[in-house]
């Protein structure tokens, strides 16, 4: 009885290393590990990774995954124009989209023009508008203003503002007659008293958002911006 016991326990332990190894193939096949290793292509190619460089692969993986799906991202999307009325309703029905810093007002530059000012460009320092203005002295121009604000002409020397185009070509043609060469005559905005709105980071999701609100508003148009 013991020796059929040791026997039988003998096999059973044969019959499941066999089973372990592949040997015996498994219950879904009939394929036994070396058979299943020869129809396998490049087999001997195969390389085992450690655990860290697979997860890494892995994460690169669904990351570009990830980036692919991912709606593209415009940089910048301006809503224009708005009067301040307008400008008021627009701005509440943007407060459920929570868009915080992403959402900006700005005024918008005039287009009306108010008068033209004869000037000499940007000296680019105090110190250079200054020895400009000694120049101009020299040569008997009385009526000159140094620019210090800090608009695009900071720094430059106005020569006097005229309500008339004519009336500032008439004062330039009389400068360039007293020698100022570098005199110039330009238009002056009048300030806008209309608004805008800017958007950053705006996904295609948003701006179908932005769209839908904007169409309420049939003075204003969206687009791109910087």
């Amino acid at each position: 009885m013991l020796k059929f016991i040791f026997w039988s326990l003998l096999a059973v332990n044969a019959a499941l290393f066999a089973y372990g190894r592949g040997y015996l193939g498994h219950f879904s096949g009939n394929e036994r590990e070396p058979q299943r290793m020869l129809n396998q292509l490049n087999a001997d190619k195969l390389s085992v990774i450690p655990a860290d460089q697979a997860n890494r692969a892995a994460q690169a993986a669904a990351a570009a995954l990830t980036e692919q799906k991912a709606a593209p991202v415009q940089a910048c999307v301006e809503v224009a124009s708005f009067v301040l009325a307008d400008a008021r309703r627009f701005e509440a029905r943007l407060e459920p989209l929570k868009l915080g810093d992403r959402q900006s007002r700005l005024n918008l530059p005039g287009t009306e023009i108010s008068s033209y000012i004869v000037y000499i460009p940007p000296q680019g320092s105090k110190e250079a508008a200054d020895k400009k203005v000694a120049e101009l002295r020299g040569m008997g121009v009385s009526n000159y203003f140094i620019m210090s604000d800090s608009s695009p002409l900071r720094w430059g020397i106005s020569l006097g503002v005229f309500k008339t185009e004519n009336a500032a070509q008439n004062q330039l043609a009389m400068l360039t007659r007293q020698g100022v060469r570098t005199a110039r005559v330009a238009p002056r905005m009048s300030g806008s008293k209309l608004l805008g709105f800017q958007f950053r980071d705006v996904d295609g999701e948003l701006k179908a958002k932005l769209e839908k609100i904007r169409a309420d508003f049939p003075g204003a148009e969206m687009r791109s911006c910087r």
